[in-house]
């Protein structure tokens, strides 16, 4: 019996040492894993609340400018040769990815803590629906339609809209040079010059 009490007593007292990670506590925890902020952090959580925990448009100066990570391993930051810096970005996103999968499971989907998503506006035609992903590099601006096979362009005063037809499209890339002429499309057939696809549509502003 003396035994029973006092292994109850070391539980209780083991038990009050717990403590609970809030939301906050978590990013400053991955905001010290990883060597950023916890604003560059916060900026990141909140574009990836955006994206549905699979993508996430940013744009930071702690994260080389204006970039995009999806999940499956591509990251386009506009400083595009900073290899280290892209890595370290790869895995802050892959961590909060999961994270935030971790969250919805315990609360629900689309029920993240800390940071309201708030709405982008739609660029593309709106017979598109909302796209699969989308994203941004420098001026330009893409996103891709799955389901209707299409990827939309918007740069400058221009929006084209290519067909996709044929390709399961995995990721963009951004080869040699800025633009749209070195925007690539990742899929299992290989990488495809976003210019080599069949145009659909071609408008002015």
């Amino acid at each position: 019996m003396i035994y029973h009490v006092f292994q109850n007593n070391l539980s209780i007292r083991h038990s009050s040492t717990i403590k609970i990670m809030t939301p906050s506590d978590q990013l400053q925890r991955l905001a010290n894993r990883h060597g950023f902020s916890v604003s560059a952090v916060q900026h990141v959580y909140q574009a990836m609340q955006i994206g549905g925990g699979t993508m996430a448009q940013f744009s930071h100066p702690e994260l080389g400018g204006t970039g995009q990570w999806m999940r499956g391993g591509m990251v386009m930051i506009g400083d595009m040769f900073n290899h280290g810096l892209k890595a370290r970005i790869a895995a802050l996103c892959q961590d909060l990815s999961q994270y935030m999968q971790e969250q919805s499971q315990s609360s629900g989907p689309n029920q993240w803590p800390f940071i309201q998503p708030i709405e982008s506006p739609a660029w593309w035609p709106s017979e598109l629906g909302q796209p699969t992903a989308q994203g941004k590099q420098n001026d330009l601006s893409y996103a891709y339609f799955a389901m209707r096979n299409r990827l939309a362009i918007h740069q400058g005063n221009t929006l084209i809209v290519y067909d996709t037809t044929g390709y399961q499209i995995t990721g963009f890339s951004q080869q040699q040079t800025t633009g749209l002429q070195g925007l690539y499309l990742n899929s299992p057939q290989g990488s495809i010059a976003v210019m080599s696809l069949p145009v659909v549509m071609s408008n002015r502003f």
